[in-house]
Protein backbone atom coordinates (compact mmCIF):
# COMPACT_ATOMS: atom_id res chain seq x y z
CA UNK A 1 0.00 0.00 0.00
CA UNK A 2 1.64 3.30 -0.93
CA UNK A 3 -0.19 6.89 0.65
CA UNK A 4 0.18 9.69 -1.65
CA UNK A 5 -0.39 13.39 -0.34
CA UNK A 6 -0.96 16.29 -2.48
CA UNK A 7 -1.20 19.94 -1.27
CA UNK A 8 -2.74 22.75 -2.10
CA UNK A 9 0.24 24.03 -4.19
CA UNK A 10 -0.17 20.79 -6.71
CA UNK A 11 -4.25 21.16 -7.49
CA UNK A 12 -4.21 24.93 -7.65
CA UNK A 13 -5.62 24.74 -10.97
CA UNK A 14 -7.11 22.45 -14.37
CA UNK A 15 -2.81 22.10 -15.08
CA UNK A 16 -2.35 20.60 -11.69
CA UNK A 17 -5.09 18.48 -11.37
CA UNK A 18 -4.01 16.82 -15.17
CA UNK A 19 -0.51 16.67 -13.24
CA UNK A 20 -1.64 14.16 -10.86
CA UNK A 21 -2.99 11.96 -13.36
CA UNK A 22 0.74 12.47 -14.73
CA UNK A 23 2.37 11.05 -11.80
CA UNK A 24 0.15 8.19 -11.15
CA UNK A 25 1.08 7.26 -14.47
CA UNK A 26 4.69 6.84 -13.33
CA UNK A 27 3.86 5.48 -9.97
CA UNK A 28 0.94 3.55 -10.60
CA UNK A 29 -2.50 3.36 -9.16
CA UNK A 30 -3.15 0.17 -7.50
CA UNK A 31 -3.04 -0.64 -3.77
CA UNK A 32 -2.66 3.46 -4.20
CA UNK A 33 -3.97 5.78 -1.64
CA UNK A 34 -4.48 9.41 -2.66
CA UNK A 35 -5.10 12.27 0.35
CA UNK A 36 -5.72 15.97 -1.48
CA UNK A 37 -5.94 19.31 0.54
CA UNK A 38 -7.97 22.11 -0.61
CA UNK A 39 -7.04 23.64 -4.14
CA UNK A 40 -4.60 26.44 -4.24
CA UNK A 41 -4.97 29.15 -1.58
CA UNK A 42 -8.57 28.32 -0.72
CA UNK A 43 -8.36 27.15 2.73
CA UNK A 44 -7.18 31.46 3.37
CA UNK A 45 -10.56 31.90 1.37
CA UNK A 46 -12.33 29.68 3.47
CA UNK A 47 -11.33 31.50 6.43
CA UNK A 48 -12.15 34.94 4.87
CA UNK A 49 -15.80 33.61 4.94
CA UNK A 50 -15.25 32.42 8.60
CA UNK A 51 -14.42 35.92 9.60
CA UNK A 52 -17.17 37.90 7.51
CA UNK A 53 -19.72 35.34 8.74
CA UNK A 54 -18.53 35.76 12.88
CA UNK A 55 -18.09 39.02 12.37
CA UNK A 56 -21.57 39.75 10.48
CA UNK A 57 -19.79 41.88 7.77
CA UNK A 58 -21.67 42.53 4.71
CA UNK A 59 -18.92 40.88 2.93
CA UNK A 60 -19.86 37.22 3.61
CA UNK A 61 -21.50 36.73 -0.08
CA UNK A 62 -18.76 38.23 -2.15
CA UNK A 63 -16.34 35.72 -0.02
CA UNK A 64 -18.73 32.81 -0.71
CA UNK A 65 -19.20 33.69 -4.02
CA UNK A 66 -14.86 33.74 -4.87
CA UNK A 67 -15.02 30.53 -3.69
CA UNK A 68 -17.88 29.61 -5.94
CA UNK A 69 -15.89 31.09 -9.22
CA UNK A 70 -12.82 29.56 -8.56
CA UNK A 71 -13.93 26.15 -7.98
CA UNK A 72 -16.13 26.54 -11.36
CA UNK A 73 -13.04 27.95 -13.50
CA UNK A 74 -11.32 25.33 -12.82
CA UNK A 75 -14.42 22.90 -13.55
CA UNK A 76 -14.71 24.72 -17.06
CA UNK A 77 -11.33 23.96 -18.15
CA UNK A 78 -11.64 20.06 -17.33
CA UNK A 79 -14.99 19.29 -17.67
CA UNK A 80 -18.49 19.54 -19.99
CA UNK A 81 -21.26 22.07 -19.05
CA UNK A 82 -23.52 19.11 -18.56
CA UNK A 83 -20.91 16.70 -16.17
CA UNK A 84 -22.09 15.47 -13.23
CA UNK A 85 -20.08 16.94 -11.02
CA UNK A 86 -21.36 20.46 -11.33
CA UNK A 87 -24.44 18.91 -9.48
CA UNK A 88 -22.29 17.58 -6.78
CA UNK A 89 -20.56 21.23 -6.27
CA UNK A 90 -23.37 22.76 -6.49
CA UNK A 91 -24.83 20.19 -3.54
CA UNK A 92 -21.74 21.28 -1.77
CA UNK A 93 -22.36 25.07 -1.66
CA UNK A 94 -25.40 24.75 -0.89
CA UNK A 95 -24.39 22.35 2.18
CA UNK A 96 -22.41 25.12 3.64
CA UNK A 97 -24.88 27.61 2.40
CA UNK A 98 -27.66 25.75 4.43
CA UNK A 99 -25.19 25.94 7.91
CA UNK A 100 -24.35 29.63 7.62
CA UNK A 101 -28.24 30.08 7.52
CA UNK A 102 -28.71 27.47 10.30
CA UNK A 103 -26.21 27.61 12.56
CA UNK A 104 -26.68 28.97 16.43
CA UNK A 105 -23.59 28.30 18.00
CA UNK A 106 -20.95 31.47 18.55
CA UNK A 107 -18.20 28.58 19.20
CA UNK A 108 -15.32 30.19 17.05
CA UNK A 109 -13.44 27.20 16.68
CA UNK A 110 -16.40 24.56 16.23
CA UNK A 111 -18.06 26.89 13.58
CA UNK A 112 -14.42 26.76 11.89
CA UNK A 113 -14.23 23.33 11.14
CA UNK A 114 -17.63 22.75 10.24
CA UNK A 115 -16.94 25.26 7.41
CA UNK A 116 -13.29 24.69 6.57
CA UNK A 117 -13.92 21.12 5.71
CA UNK A 118 -15.66 22.17 2.74
CA UNK A 119 -12.13 22.86 1.08
CA UNK A 120 -11.15 19.40 1.08
CA UNK A 121 -14.29 18.05 0.16
CA UNK A 122 -14.93 20.25 -3.58
CA UNK A 123 -11.09 19.47 -4.39
CA UNK A 124 -11.33 15.88 -3.64
CA UNK A 125 -14.28 15.67 -5.59
CA UNK A 126 -13.16 17.57 -8.65
CA UNK A 127 -9.90 15.42 -8.98
CA UNK A 128 -12.24 11.98 -8.24
CA UNK A 129 -14.58 13.46 -11.10
CA UNK A 130 -11.68 13.81 -13.56
CA UNK A 131 -10.42 10.80 -13.07
CA UNK A 132 -13.40 9.05 -13.87
CA UNK A 133 -13.55 11.17 -17.17
CA UNK A 134 -10.85 9.87 -18.60
CA UNK A 135 -11.25 6.39 -17.67
CA UNK A 136 -9.16 5.59 -14.12
CA UNK A 137 -11.18 3.51 -11.65
CA UNK A 138 -11.19 5.38 -8.24
CA UNK A 139 -13.32 5.49 -5.13
CA UNK A 140 -14.01 8.61 -2.96
CA UNK A 141 -14.63 7.91 0.40
CA UNK A 142 -15.42 10.99 2.70
CA UNK A 143 -12.93 10.82 5.75
CA UNK A 144 -14.66 11.77 8.11
CA UNK A 145 -16.13 8.35 8.24
CA UNK A 146 -12.65 6.92 8.89
CA UNK A 147 -10.20 9.04 11.23
CA UNK A 148 -12.67 9.83 14.44
CA UNK A 149 -11.14 12.27 17.29
CA UNK A 150 -12.04 13.84 20.26
CA UNK A 151 -13.99 17.11 20.44
CA UNK A 152 -11.01 19.48 20.44
CA UNK A 153 -12.02 21.55 17.27
CA UNK A 154 -9.50 22.99 15.05
CA UNK A 155 -6.75 20.84 16.94
CA UNK A 156 -8.45 16.99 17.31
CA UNK A 157 -6.40 14.38 18.95
CA UNK A 158 -7.53 10.88 17.39
CA UNK A 159 -9.01 8.29 18.70
CA UNK A 160 -6.33 5.90 17.33
CA UNK A 161 -7.94 2.46 18.18
CA UNK A 162 -11.35 3.47 16.99
CA UNK A 163 -9.73 4.54 14.00
CA UNK A 164 -8.09 1.81 13.02
CA UNK A 165 -10.58 -0.66 13.51
CA UNK A 166 -12.80 1.48 11.23
CA UNK A 167 -9.88 1.77 8.56
CA UNK A 168 -9.25 -2.02 8.48
CA UNK A 169 -12.40 -3.13 8.31
CA UNK A 170 -14.24 -0.58 5.64
CA UNK A 171 -11.67 0.20 3.30
CA UNK A 172 -10.61 -1.82 -0.08
CA UNK A 173 -7.23 -1.18 -0.28
CA UNK A 174 -7.22 -2.78 -3.59
CA UNK A 175 -8.39 0.48 -5.14
CA UNK A 176 -7.76 3.76 -6.20
CA UNK A 177 -8.75 5.55 -3.09
CA UNK A 178 -9.02 9.41 -3.18
CA UNK A 179 -10.27 11.28 0.21
CA UNK A 180 -9.80 14.31 2.17
CA UNK A 181 -6.56 15.81 4.44
CA UNK A 182 -7.15 17.65 7.50
CA UNK A 183 -10.44 17.23 8.32
CA UNK A 184 -12.14 14.07 10.66
CA UNK A 185 -15.25 13.79 12.98
CA UNK A 186 -16.10 13.38 16.88
CA UNK A 187 -18.15 10.69 18.24
CA UNK A 188 -21.29 12.56 17.27
CA UNK A 189 -20.39 13.07 13.62
CA UNK A 190 -19.48 16.82 13.61
CA UNK A 191 -16.57 18.12 11.80
CA UNK A 192 -13.11 18.29 13.51
CA UNK A 193 -9.77 19.48 11.93
CA UNK A 194 -6.13 18.39 12.91
CA UNK A 195 -4.44 21.44 13.02
CA UNK A 196 -3.42 23.73 10.49
CA UNK A 197 -0.99 21.36 7.36
CA UNK A 198 -3.08 18.32 8.93
CA UNK A 199 -3.10 16.60 5.38
CA UNK A 200 0.20 15.69 6.06
CA UNK A 201 -0.83 13.59 9.26
CA UNK A 202 -3.83 12.35 7.41
CA UNK A 203 -1.50 10.68 5.44
CA UNK A 204 0.72 9.50 8.28
CA UNK A 205 -2.69 7.93 10.28
CA UNK A 206 -3.49 6.23 6.90
CA UNK A 207 -0.38 4.73 6.57
CA UNK A 208 0.19 3.86 10.08
CA UNK A 209 -3.41 1.95 10.42
CA UNK A 210 -3.00 0.35 7.01
CA UNK A 211 0.89 -0.45 7.72
CA UNK A 212 2.08 1.26 4.30
CA UNK A 213 4.71 0.70 2.33
CA UNK A 214 5.26 4.21 2.68
CA UNK A 215 3.97 7.46 2.48
CA UNK A 216 5.03 10.47 -0.08
CA UNK A 217 4.33 14.30 0.03
CA UNK A 218 4.20 15.91 -3.49
CA UNK A 219 5.66 19.87 -3.01
CA UNK A 220 6.78 22.56 -5.53
CA UNK A 221 10.18 21.83 -4.06
CA UNK A 222 12.63 19.42 -4.50
CA UNK A 223 12.77 17.97 -1.05
CA UNK A 224 13.04 18.83 2.21
CA UNK A 225 15.78 21.65 1.80
CA UNK A 226 18.35 22.79 4.08
CA UNK A 227 16.03 26.37 4.53
CA UNK A 228 13.26 28.08 3.13
CA UNK A 229 13.65 29.40 -0.06
CA UNK A 230 11.06 31.97 0.38
CA UNK A 231 12.89 33.45 3.29
CA UNK A 232 17.02 32.36 2.65
CA UNK A 233 18.36 32.47 -1.43
CA UNK A 234 20.74 29.83 -0.97
CA UNK A 235 19.59 25.89 -0.27
CA UNK A 236 20.54 22.66 -0.18
CA UNK A 237 18.38 19.64 -0.78
CA UNK A 238 18.51 17.19 2.45
CA UNK A 239 18.63 13.55 0.61
CA UNK A 240 18.52 11.73 3.78
CA UNK A 241 16.90 12.24 6.99
CA UNK A 242 16.27 9.85 9.81
CA UNK A 243 13.29 10.17 11.90
CA UNK A 244 15.03 11.91 14.93
CA UNK A 245 16.16 14.41 13.12
CA UNK A 246 13.03 15.32 11.41
CA UNK A 247 11.06 15.16 14.29
CA UNK A 248 13.23 17.39 15.93
CA UNK A 249 13.11 19.81 12.95
CA UNK A 250 9.19 19.49 12.77
CA UNK A 251 9.78 20.47 16.82
CA UNK A 252 11.48 23.60 15.77
CA UNK A 253 8.88 24.70 13.45
CA UNK A 254 10.38 22.88 10.03
CA UNK A 255 7.13 24.18 7.25
CA UNK A 256 7.68 21.01 5.14
CA UNK A 257 7.09 18.63 7.64
CA UNK A 258 3.47 18.42 9.85
CA UNK A 259 4.97 18.23 13.43
CA UNK A 260 2.70 15.24 14.44
CA UNK A 261 3.23 13.34 11.15
CA UNK A 262 6.49 11.41 11.56
CA UNK A 263 5.39 9.86 15.40
CA UNK A 264 3.10 7.23 13.66
CA UNK A 265 5.26 6.70 10.40
CA UNK A 266 8.62 6.24 12.94
CA UNK A 267 6.71 3.38 15.21
CA UNK A 268 6.05 1.14 11.91
CA UNK A 269 8.79 2.39 10.34
CA UNK A 270 7.23 3.60 7.11
CA UNK A 271 9.17 5.30 5.21
CA UNK A 272 8.68 9.05 4.38
CA UNK A 273 9.47 10.33 0.83
CA UNK A 274 8.95 13.87 0.22
CA UNK A 275 9.21 14.62 -3.74
CA UNK A 276 8.57 17.21 -6.43
CA UNK A 277 5.18 17.00 -8.25
CA UNK A 278 6.94 19.00 -10.93
CA UNK A 279 9.75 16.51 -11.55
CA UNK A 280 8.98 13.60 -10.23
CA UNK A 281 11.00 11.45 -11.87
CA UNK A 282 13.71 12.87 -9.29
CA UNK A 283 14.22 11.12 -5.98
CA UNK A 284 13.47 13.55 -3.32
CA UNK A 285 14.15 13.23 0.38
CA UNK A 286 13.61 10.06 1.89
CA UNK A 287 12.72 10.16 5.80
CA UNK A 288 13.34 7.17 7.70
CA UNK A 289 15.96 4.91 9.37
CA UNK A 290 19.35 5.57 9.50
CA UNK A 291 21.93 8.22 8.84
CA UNK A 292 21.19 11.32 10.59
CA UNK A 293 21.72 13.79 7.64
CA UNK A 294 22.84 13.76 4.24
CA UNK A 295 24.66 15.69 3.54
CA UNK A 296 25.41 16.76 7.17
CA UNK A 297 25.01 21.06 6.70
CA UNK A 298 23.80 23.82 9.03
CA UNK A 299 19.36 23.49 8.87
CA UNK A 300 17.79 26.88 9.23
CA UNK A 301 14.28 26.99 10.47
CA UNK A 302 12.99 30.47 10.93
CA UNK A 303 9.47 31.38 12.71
CA UNK A 304 8.08 35.24 11.82
CA UNK A 305 6.31 37.28 13.71
CA UNK A 306 6.64 36.14 17.09
CA UNK A 307 6.13 37.04 20.68
CA UNK A 308 9.20 37.91 23.01
CA UNK A 309 7.20 37.97 26.93
CA UNK A 310 9.55 38.54 29.47
CA UNK A 311 7.65 37.57 33.08
CA UNK A 312 8.98 38.56 36.88
CA UNK A 313 7.59 38.76 40.54
CA UNK A 314 6.33 42.18 40.98
CA UNK A 315 8.11 42.11 44.63
CA UNK A 316 11.46 40.95 42.91
CA UNK A 317 11.22 37.04 44.64
CA UNK A 318 12.66 34.12 42.60
CA UNK A 319 11.24 32.61 39.64
CA UNK A 320 10.44 28.87 41.16
CA UNK A 321 8.05 26.31 40.74
CA UNK A 322 5.55 27.35 41.58
CA UNK A 323 4.75 30.68 39.65
CA UNK A 324 6.47 29.33 36.50
CA UNK A 325 3.64 26.34 36.88
CA UNK A 326 1.12 29.23 36.99
CA UNK A 327 1.82 31.31 33.74
CA UNK A 328 2.98 27.53 32.19
CA UNK A 329 -0.97 26.83 33.17
CA UNK A 330 -2.30 30.12 31.82
CA UNK A 331 -0.08 29.78 28.53
CA UNK A 332 -2.06 26.23 28.05
CA UNK A 333 -5.30 27.67 28.92
CA UNK A 334 -4.92 29.97 26.17
CA UNK A 335 -3.27 28.36 23.81
CA UNK A 336 0.10 29.84 23.26
CA UNK A 337 2.81 28.11 21.25
CA UNK A 338 5.92 28.06 23.34
CA UNK A 339 8.91 27.99 21.44
CA UNK A 340 11.82 29.43 23.40
CA UNK A 341 12.21 29.46 27.30
CA UNK A 342 15.07 31.13 29.44
CA UNK A 343 14.54 31.77 33.53
CA UNK A 344 17.00 33.95 35.42
CA UNK A 345 16.50 33.83 38.84
CA UNK A 346 14.02 36.82 39.15
CA UNK A 347 12.67 36.71 35.89
CA UNK A 348 11.75 33.86 33.25
CA UNK A 349 11.30 34.80 29.28
CA UNK A 350 9.43 32.65 26.51
CA UNK A 351 9.22 33.46 22.84
CA UNK A 352 5.62 32.36 21.84
CA UNK A 353 3.41 31.84 18.53
CA UNK A 354 0.37 33.76 18.94
CA UNK A 355 -1.60 31.43 16.41
CA UNK A 356 -5.24 31.40 18.12
CA UNK A 357 -5.19 35.44 19.07
CA UNK A 358 -4.90 34.53 22.66
CA UNK A 359 -1.97 36.84 24.42
CA UNK A 360 -3.99 39.62 25.00
CA UNK A 361 -6.40 37.83 27.28
CA UNK A 362 -3.06 36.02 28.65
CA UNK A 363 -1.43 39.13 29.51
CA UNK A 364 -4.96 40.55 31.11
CA UNK A 365 -4.73 37.59 33.30
CA UNK A 366 -0.92 38.16 34.68
CA UNK A 367 -0.45 42.06 34.68
CA UNK A 368 -1.79 42.04 37.94
CA UNK A 369 0.27 39.46 39.61
CA UNK A 370 3.56 40.07 37.45
CA UNK A 371 5.57 42.48 35.93
CA UNK A 372 5.28 41.83 31.92
CA UNK A 373 7.69 43.20 29.42
CA UNK A 374 6.58 42.10 25.68
CA UNK A 375 7.95 42.80 22.57
CA UNK A 376 5.97 41.64 19.53
CA UNK A 377 6.84 41.61 15.35
CA UNK A 378 10.22 39.41 16.67
CA UNK A 379 12.02 37.17 14.39
CA UNK A 380 13.09 33.70 15.91
CA UNK A 381 15.76 31.77 14.06
CA UNK A 382 16.87 28.12 14.89
CA UNK A 383 20.01 26.38 13.40
CA UNK A 384 20.65 22.79 13.53
CA UNK A 385 24.04 21.85 13.40
CA UNK A 386 24.92 25.10 13.63
CA UNK A 387 28.60 26.79 13.26
CA UNK A 388 30.30 29.83 13.41
CA UNK A 389 29.15 31.32 9.66
CA UNK A 390 25.65 30.20 10.42
CA UNK A 391 25.44 32.25 13.58
CA UNK A 392 27.40 35.13 11.46
CA UNK A 393 24.73 34.87 9.06
CA UNK A 394 21.63 34.82 11.54
CA UNK A 395 22.94 38.00 13.81
CA UNK A 396 23.46 39.99 10.69
CA UNK A 397 19.73 39.78 10.41
CA UNK A 398 18.77 42.46 13.20
CA UNK A 399 19.39 42.64 16.19
CA UNK A 400 19.84 39.54 19.04
CA UNK A 401 17.30 39.47 21.72
CA UNK A 402 17.68 36.59 23.34
CA UNK A 403 20.23 33.28 22.23
CA UNK A 404 20.03 29.69 23.90
CA UNK A 405 22.44 27.02 22.38
CA UNK A 406 22.84 23.15 23.28
CA UNK A 407 24.73 20.97 21.67
CA UNK A 408 23.43 20.44 18.63
CA UNK A 409 20.83 23.58 18.25
CA UNK A 410 20.85 27.51 18.42
CA UNK A 411 17.88 29.40 18.90
CA UNK A 412 18.17 33.29 18.66
CA UNK A 413 15.65 35.77 18.80
CA UNK A 414 15.93 38.60 16.61
CA UNK A 415 14.74 42.02 16.72
CA UNK A 416 14.36 42.50 12.47
CA UNK A 417 16.54 45.30 10.57
CA UNK A 418 14.32 47.49 8.94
Amino acid sequence: MKIFKFGGASVKDAAGVKNIINILQIEGTENTLVVISAMGKITNAFEAVIDAYYDKTDQLSEKLGFIEDFHKTILNDLFDKNDEIYKEIDILLGELSWFLARNTSQRYNYVYDQIICFGELLSTKIVCAYFTKIGIENNWFDVRNYIKTDSNYRDAKVDWALTQDIISKKLDVSKLNITQGFIAANDTENTTTLGREGSDYTAAIFAYCLNAESVTIWKDVAGVLNADPRVFEETTLLEQISYEEAIEMAFYGASVIHPKTLQPLERNEIPLLVRSFLNPKEAGTKVSQGTKLVPYIPCFIVKKDQILVSIAALDFSFMVENNISYIFQKLHEYQLKVNVIQNSAISFSVCIDNKFKNFDTFYNALEKEFKIEVQKGVDLYTVRHFDENAIAFIEAKGTSLLTQVNKETIQIVLEPNE
